[in-house]
């Protein structure tokens, strides 16, 4: 779930159009479902997400962190 706090946010998803949130919006991500937040200018977000949640979906690059080192 992305809720914004402050500024503006737009969510692409894959194969279809894209959503765009103001403060205090909240959209609820599917499971499953790709998608990329793209923020033109600064913005807050309140993210909320299971723990098992893998940042970078099925996809490795070398921005990928595994979970126990999200926690640190």
């Amino acid at each position: 779930m992305f809720l914004v706090v402050k500024g503006k946010l737009r969510l692409q998803f894959e194969g279809a159009a894209e959503t765009s949130l103001s403060e205090g919006d909240f959209c609820v991500v599917p499971r499953g479902t790709l998608h990329n937040p793209v923020a033109d200018e600064e913005c807050w977000i309140v993210l909320i997400e299971t723990v098992t949640t893998k940042h970078t979906g099925d996809v490795m690059t070398p921005l990928t962190k595994s979970i126990e080192s999200q926690m640190d």
